[in-house]
């Protein structure tokens, strides 16, 4: 059975998931993490339950999102780095195992390198993304394969797209977009309570917003 209190997450152990699972603890919510280095298992937890895995294991996933009432996701690279294509394998991965379980509700974070048919970057947004397939072009092609892949589900998805990220416990406000990055930072903290709220009240559902901390 399902418990829309109990929330799947991938990366909680990156640059912006600790935040994220921080704030989900904060937020009394249950949480299920899937970690793949037992070394980075965190603090013990009442409200938390680790599931110790790779992202591109099926079995593993699926006893992640068991009892789940949805999944966010803030998968990186990795130290060292992953697979330069792992974020669509992933994605096919997640997205099979999230309608076998009948789980619509899926919430990922990527780069503001990403494009979609309703973008209109300014000149530093689209020098970033050059940026981007200059120094990482497998890796930024897989991570367009994978919006590809989520416009093509049926499931609830939203694909955040950030600009640098700020590890810190503060909180500014955020500015929203769909169209261009509308700032170069994003507090960790911030992206953490907007991906908690869109998990929430369903916004930006089939929609990949730009956000970023008002500057």
């Amino acid at each position: 059975m399902k418990n829309f209190n109990k929330i799947a997450v991938i990366g909680g152990t990156g640059k912006s998931g600790v935040y994220l699972v921080k704030e989900l603890l904060r937020q009394n919510f249950k949480i299920k993490l899937l970690i793949r280095n037992p070394e980075k298992i965190p603090t013990a937890h009442p409200n938390m339950e680790v599931i110790l895995g790779d992202v591109l294991d099926k079995n593993a996933l699926q006893e992640l999102i068991s009892d789940c009432g949805g999944l966010i996701s803030t998968l990186g690279a990795g130290i060292p780095y992953s697979e330069p294509t792992l974020f669509s394998q992933a994605t096919k991965l997640i997205l099979e195992v999230l309608v076998a379980h009948n789980i619509r509700r899926y919430l990922v974070v990527t780069g503001l390198n990403v494009d979609t048919e309703f973008d209109q970057k300014q000149a530093s947004t689209k020098a970033a993304t050059e940026w981007m397939y200059a120094n990482y072009p497998v890796s930024t092609k897989d991570r367009q394969l994978e919006y590809k892949l989520l416009s093509a589900s049926k499931l609830d998805w939203t694909l955040v797209r950030l600009p640098l990220i700020s590890q810190t416990d503060e909180a500014p406000e955020i500015s929203f977009s769909l169209t261009d990055c509308p700032g170069q930072h994003i507090s960790a903290t911030s992206l953490a309570r907007l991906l908690i709220e869109s998990f929430n009240n369903g916004a930006y559902i089939k929609e990949a917003p730009f956000i970023a901390n008002v500057e």
